[in-house]
């Protein structure tokens, strides 16, 4: 958008999604876990859900250092009590056994760490069937699949077993049931590698959830399942802080290969949004006990990967960012 966007829009665009992807109704007792980042959406989500004659609750914790780390206790018991759950911060909750305990008590959520006001008024009033399609077909395939191969112009050679592993994402941003949950905006096919047989070399260059937008790649590379090497210029060197001061040789296991299937979605250097653009692909490194994975630590961060070439075992998937199914 050219110009930001005004209030009424951005309350409106929050009411879309609380009325279409979340199923908000009145009466239902929705949390919204911001920080002081995030204040002026939070509030926008709180006018939306008070139009909805919902009640809601507005709670702020202190920005936390990186994303899959543990909200305040207090936070993790009132999510539990909530029927809907929001979540607009500076780093993401979703992969926190506090969003687990609340998913499995049915408690719907919708995660949006780094989101601005002009993604949330361009990016949620979009046809998210469409999206779901493309999703499912992926995520179908996925399933059938034993060995991705990634590759790209940038150097990117990068073997992924994902064998007996089931693909996620398949909620295509549509979280009205209970236990539903996941980001907005949404649009990704995703799974958990196998370490065994995961080796090779993945350059980011979109953007990368320690660093933000990317100016001098990042190229990682894999042994077993594992990042044995980050180099690149000074986010290559950021990168490597924020792992090591985890203090968890799990931060460095290759958790997750995802591919973007939001055509609505653009790279803007916010991973959140950059990871759903229709022709990219995604690896993240970290926690995967989630989602089908076997490796739990306190931190999931997802790195993106623009223009690559994917194959699900034989099959041509996307050549240099165009998708072929």
């Amino acid at each position: 958008m050219k110009n930001p966007p005004t209030t009424d829009q951005l309350i409106a665009a929050c009411k879309h999604a609380l009325q279409q992807n979340l199923g908000v109704q009145a009466g239902e007792r929705v949390l919204i876990v911001t920080d002081e980042t995030k204040r002026d959406i939070a509030a926008a989500f709180k006018r939306a859900c008070l139009q909805l004659q919902a009640n809601v609750e507005k709670i702020e914790i202190p920005v936390l250092t990186f994303n899959g780390q543990e909200p305040p206790e207090a936070v993790a018991q009132k999510m539990l009590a909530a029927q809907v759950v929001l979540m607009p911060l500076a780093k993401s909750l979703s992969w926190t056994r506090a969003r687990r305990a609340a998913t499995d008590a049915g408690v719907r959520i919708a995660s949006m760490a780094r989101i601005t006001e002009e993604m949330i008024v361009r990016t949620f009033p979009v046809d998210y069937q469409a999206i779901r399609a493309r999703v499912n077909r992926l995520a179908d395939l996925l399933d059938q699949t034993e060995q991705v191969r990634v590759q790209s112009e940038l150097g990117t050679d990068l073997c992924v077993n994902v064998a007996h592993r089931q693909a996620h994402g398949r909620s295509g941003g549509i979280y009205s049931q209970p236990g539903k949950w996941g980001n907005l905006p949404c649009g990704e096919a995703f799974i958990a590698p196998v370490q065994a047989d995961t080796s090779g070399i993945y350059v980011v260059d979109a953007s990368h959830a320690a660093v933000g937008a990317i100016q001098e790649p990042i190229r990682i590379t894999v042994e077993n399942g594992f990042a044995t090497r980050i180099d690149g210029g000074a986010e290559a060197q950021t990168l490597r802080n924020e792992l090591q001061t985890v203090g968890d040789h799990n931060a460095y296991n290759l958790a997750e290969f995802g591919i973007g299937c939001n055509e609505h979605a653009r790279i803007c250097g916010i991973t959140l949004e950059d990871e759903k653009v229709l022709g990219t692909c995604h690896l993240a490194l970290g926690n995967n006990i989630f989602f089908g994975g076997e490796v739990e630590v306190g931190i999931h961060i997802d790195g993106v990967l623009t223009a690559p070439t994917i194959h699900f075992d034989a099959q041509l998937i996307m050549d240099r960012g165009t998708l072929l199914v």
